[in-house]
C-alpha cells in the first residue's frame, strides 16, 4: 500500500456504466495504483453490476479495488477495500461487517481530521479537496498549507492521498507543496486518451 502513489476513481458522475470495463481497463493499463469505483446517486443493483465487472481487471491486474460507500456490497464482493466520508460512520462500525482483512479509507477534510482518521485506526486517508472542484460541489477547497504537516503527523504513518481538483497542470505544484501520493479523477476520466494520460501522471508521481 505504501508503494501506491496514484489512485484513480471510476466515477459513475463521469462515465457511463456501459463504458466501466473500457474505461477501468485503460485506467490500470495507464499505472493506476488504486481503484475505486464511486458511483453517488445510483441503484445499488447498477452499482453491483458494474463492481462484478470491473472487479476482476482489477484482480488481474494485481491493483486493489475500492468501493465507495455501500459496506455491505463491499464485503459480499469481496472487494479489497471500501471508502467512507465523514459522515459514513466509524471504523469499528465498519469493521463489524468488513472484517480486518479489508482496507478501509477515510475522507479528511482537515488537519485534524486526518489525525483522527490515523488514531481510529484507518488503513489510508484521501485529504482534501486541494482545490474546488465539481466533484466535491459546496465543499470549500483546503488550499495546500497543511499538506506538509499532515504527511509528517499522518502521511509518513498510513498512506495519505492529496484529492480535489488536481490535474496535470497543477500536479507540480501539489507535490511542491509536500504531497507524495494523488487521487486523479475528471482530468483523468475526461481524457481524450485515458491509458496515455494516466501514463504521464503516474510517471510524474515516480519517486
Amino acid at each position: 500500500m505504501f508503494a501506491a502513489r496514484l489512485y484513480c476513481i471510476l466515477d459513475l458522475g463521469y462515465v457511463r456504466p456501459v463504458e466501466a470495463e473500457r474505461v477501468t481497463a485503460a485506467l490500470l493499463a495507464g499505472g493506476a495504483d488504486l481503484l475505486q469505483l464511486r458511483a453517488k446517486n445510483h441503484e445499488l443493483s447498477l452499482i453491483e453490476g458494474v463492481a462484478r465487472r470491473v472487479l476482476p481487471l482489477c484482480r488481474a491486474a494485481g491493483v486493489p479495488f475500492i468501493l465507495n460507500d455501500h459496506l455491505a456490497l463491499a464485503a459480499a464482493l469481496g472487494a479489497d477495500g471500501v471508502h467512507l466520508g465523514q459522515d459514513d460512520g466509524s471504523l469499528a462500525t465498519a469493521r463489524k461487517l468488513t472484517g480486518d482483512g479489508m482496507l478501509v479509507g477515510r475522507s479528511t477534510h482537515s488537519l485534524a481530521q486526518a489525525r483522527a482518521a490515523l488514531a481510529e485506526g484507518f488503513d489510508y486517508i484521501g485529504f482534501g479537496p486541494l482545490f474546488p472542484t465539481p466533484t466535491k460541489a459546496g465543499r470549500p477547497a483546503i488550499g495546500l498549507d497543511d499538506i506538509l504537516a499532515m504527511e509528517r503527523d499522518v502521511g509518513a504513518r498510513i498512506p495519505a492521498f492529496g484529492i480535489g481538483g488536481i490535474h496535470p497542470g497543477n500536479l507540480a505544484q501539489v507535490q511542491a507543496a509536500g504531497a507524495r501520493r494523488i487521487v486523479m479523477v475528471s482530468a483523468l476520466l475526461q481524457a481524450g486518451d485515458i491509458q496515455a494520460a494516466t501514463r504521464e501522471v503516474a510517471s510524474m508521481l515516480k519517486p
